[in-house]
């Protein structure tokens, strides 16, 4: 029987150790599904390298997956709520929680609240597309959670030079992915692929939750 307040298990997708010491939560972004291609290939890959990983939707895509009509994010505290449900409801020695963009960002602004061992964005929105005075950076200077943000060297919602500027707590890690975009897929001319990009940011995510103490 699940415990109180756990969600069922069909909102889940769990891969990896059942009993693994480290588990990492990832939620999807503003518009992909918790199994889009990148989410599969995150969570296949931190799976192999022996973490448990946890997959869950927010409510406005879980609608979208039963109804099929897109739909806008929900709002800021339905986010937050969400993800502090689905903290609730998980017993592990280490926790460590993220995402991708949308999902990671939220994480982010629950992270210290919650109590997460780490956390870990994949593609951070530094700001809105084609916004870059509209800075959503201001919780992270003083962030005390261990963060790993992995960063495309052009993303659009945050690039190399954009980001050398911002004021950043002392606890957060930037892993830069070589010519990638906001999914960290590279151009054909930079010689890398999109698996050479997702291969490097999955190695560094995992090397990252293993080294958080319990």
């Amino acid at each position: 029987m699940p415990k109180r307040n756990e969600p069922a298990v069909s909102n889940l997708l769990i891969e990896g150790p059942r009993r693994a010491p480290h588990t990492i939560v990832l939620a999807h972004g503003a518009g992909a599904a918790m199994d889009s291609e990148f989410m599969n290939a995150f969570s296949t890959g931190l799976a192999d390298c022996g973490l448990r990983v946890v997959r869950f939707e927010f409510p406005y895509m879980a609608q979208r997956r039963e109804t099929g009509k897109r739909r806008p994010p929900d709002r800021e505290p339905v986010l937050r709520a969400t993800w502090l449900s689905i903290i609730e409801s998980l017993d592990t020695e280490t926790l460590v929680i993220g995402g991708k963009s949308l999902g990671g960002r939220i994480a982010s602004l629950i992270a210290d609240e919650a109590g997460a061992s780490g956390l870990v964005c994949l593609g951070y929105p530094f700001h809105p597309s084609g916004k870059p005075e509209k800075l959503r950076t201001e919780h992270l200077a003083t962030l005390a959670t261990p963060t790993l943000i992995l960063q495309g060297e052009r993303d659009f919602l945050g690039n190399k030079d954009e980001v050398a500027d911002y004021q950043l707590s002392k606890i957060i890690a930037v892993h830069w992915l070589p010519d990638g975009d906001h999914s960290f897929k590279p151009r054909k001319r930079s010689g890398r692929s999109v698996e050479d990009n997702w291969g490097d940011a999955i190695g560094a995510t995992a090397a990252f939750v293993k080294s958080l103490s319990t």
